[in-house]
């Protein structure tokens, strides 16, 4: 299915959620190799499930996005901004490439970075945060490459096969973030309305 684009990048770009893409997104969910990386590990996804939170989603005007390939349109992942607090411009940020034939390829930092100019530049937030666990050092170089910083850690909260893990929290301000191919399309769209 085609999606409808919001926000459109290099490679990818985020579309609406689709409700009918939750087949896809339950199997994603359920696959150990990904909600491992999730905080998901011990929830058991339904389609059931999985498809009420995605009509609840669209409903509710959250802004949450299916990640797809500009080329044919197809569904790779998901991400989204969470606990939105427009007084004091705040949001969290999460995301997971559910089609592991695209991981370690760029495509999580291209949509972060596609978020984040959405959250910064059409939303007008401020601060962006995030947390993952210290085995996921994937996301760690993900985070790190899009600008985001080490603001705290919350020792030894994950116990996963007797290891201890801990949670470690990241941010990013509006002042330090330059933005991606998003942003600098705005920058003409505001540009050539100006001169008109």
């Amino acid at each position: 299915m085609d999606g409808v684009i919001k926000i459109e990048g290099s490679r990818i770009y985020l579309s609406p959620v689709v409700v009918e893409d939750y087949q896809k997104y339950t199997k994603w969910l359920n696959d150990i190799e990904i909600n491992l990386f999730l905080k998901a590990v011990n929830k058991v996804v339904t389609y059931e499930n999985e498809r009420e939170f995605l009509i609840n989603a669209a409903k509710c005007g959250e802004y949450i996005f299916g990640i797809r390939l500009i080329e044919d349109d197809k569904l790779i992942g998901n991400c989204g901004l969470m606990n939105i607090d427009n007084i004091n411009r705040k949001a969290s940020i999460g995301i997971f490439i559910g089609d592991k034939n695209y991981h370690n390829n760029g495509y999580g930092t291209e949509a972060i970075k596609l978020l984040l100019d959405y959250a910064f530049y059409v939303l007008n937030l401020n601060n962006i945060w995030l947390s993952y666990y210290s085995y996921n050092q994937r996301a760690r170089r993900c985070y790190e490459k899009c600008g985001f910083k080490v603001v705290g850690i919350r020792r030894q909260a994950k116990i996963i096969n007797g290891k201890k893990y801990d949670e470690v929290y990241m941010d990013i301000l509006r002042e330090e973030y330059s933005g991606s191919k998003f942003k600098r399309k705005l920058d003409e769209i505001l540009k050539c309305e100006g001169e008109g």
